[in-house]
């Protein structure tokens, strides 16, 4: 089939809405692990993954009914569970997959490092070493998103300067390659927290914001940063929510943030076995008891995933909804994930357990529109 016909059918699969109904096997091999998905603007879906010290890629055409899956490369130790992992994002022209790892592993070593594809997944370029210092990213937590006119940022927890804190680097041109890693936070009191993964989203208009648990006087309470240059500066750092969390541990749990079309701003995370929703500035919403929450903006607005108890039941609270929906009755580190401003499917994906292995993978929305 020709590549041209094939991108037809893609089109005419998202504008009728024809997806897979129920969660789909990604894959059933034991082992896999972290999977984190992304939508381009014709509704295909990328599900990346580890399995040992191995990064894959799975690839979606016909709005999650069927998956390929492929591989993307290998590190000698790679950082993989509690949120630990590959990251994917896609531009209009490649598909950049980012992982941690080093030759030791285990805390010792490891440096982002990114890899590329612009044949949709059938073969990889890279690695591409992200951070400036070598091993600064050995916590081997990280985050990566995409934005307009091939824009691409990651961020991370950095140890460079004996201390956590969080730094990020830009692509303008598809993970091709990678401007000077900058740093996006330092706390007034040294580190932020310690092992909970940061996140990123952009805008359609380019403006990127990151968010991160800080730890400030004892709190472990959500913080986010904004740049109106795509990553090169950011804003003083502001706290999410009323409420504040004393914890003298890091409770490995970072929540997700989300961008609308018109701008809006949506995080969801976890404070004290509670997840919350909540936009910037405003008092925090509760969405129920439970851990590992993650959220994306869909056509009809923002969508929210969290598990009720890890590993344990994964539920999803659609826009307009007030009762969450169950999607699992028993799964590992869920998240949600959906195309350039909500304007397409908005997808699940989440890790298996021992009695049913494997990635998972649901269409919960289908397209609104047609992809232009």
């Amino acid at each position: 089939m020709s590549h041209r016909l094939l991108s037809l059918l893609v089109v005419f699969v998202f504008a009728t809405g024809a997806h897979a109904e129920g969660p789909v096997s990604v894959t059933a091999e034991a082992g896999v692990k972290q999977p984190q998905a992304a939508v381009d603007a014709k509704g295909r879906i990328f599900v990346a993954f580890g399995k040992g010290n191995e990064i894959r890629c799975a690839v979606s055409e016909d709005l999650g009914k069927t998956f390929r899956e492929g591989r993307v490369g290998s590190i000698g130790a790679l950082s993989l569970g509690m949120r630990r992992g590959p990251r994917v994002a896609v531009t209009e022209d490649a598909i950049v997959i980012t992982a941690i790892g080093g030759d030791e592993g285990k805390g010792r070593d490891g440096d982002v490092l990114a890899w590329r594809s612009t044949d949709w997944g059938s073969t990889w370029s890279g690695p591409i070493r992200v951070n400036a210092v070598v091993g600064s990213a050995r916590e081997g937590l990280h985050a990566m998103a995409a934005g307009p006119n091939g824009q691409v940022f990651c961020t991370w927890l950095d140890l460079r300067n004996k201390t956590t804190e969080i730094f990020g680097a830009r692509s303008s041109d598809g993970g091709a390659t990678w401007e000077p890693d900058v740093l996006v936070y330092h706390s007034p009191d040294k580190s932020v927290c310690e092992c909970c993964h940061p996140s990123a989203a952009y805008g359609t208009d380019g403006t990127l914001y990151v968010m991160w648990r800080n730890l400030m006087k004892g709190n472990r309470d959500m913080y986010l940063a904004k740049s109106d240059d795509g990553g090169k500066t950011f804003s003083s750092a502001s706290k999410l929510g009323q409420g504040s969390w004393q914890l003298n541990a890091c409770p490995m749990d970072g929540g997700s943030v989300s961008v609308g079309a018109n701008g809006g701003v949506t995080t969801v995370w976890m404070r004290a076995g509670s997840t919350f929703l909540a936009s910037p500035g405003q008092k925090e919403q509760k969405l129920g008891a439970g851990v590992q929450g993650w959220t994306a903006i869909g056509p009809d607005g923002p969508y929210a995933v969290w598990l009720e108890s890890r590993p344990g039941k994964l539920v999803m609270l659609a826009p307009g909804s007030s009762t969450p929906k169950t999607l699992s009755d028993k799964a590992f580190d869920p998240m949600i994930a959906s195309a350039p401003g909500g304007k397409g499917p908005v997808v699940a994906a989440w890790e298996g357990t021992p009695e049913a292995p494997g990635i998972h993978a649901m269409v919960i929305a289908p397209a609104s529109k047609p992809a232009r």
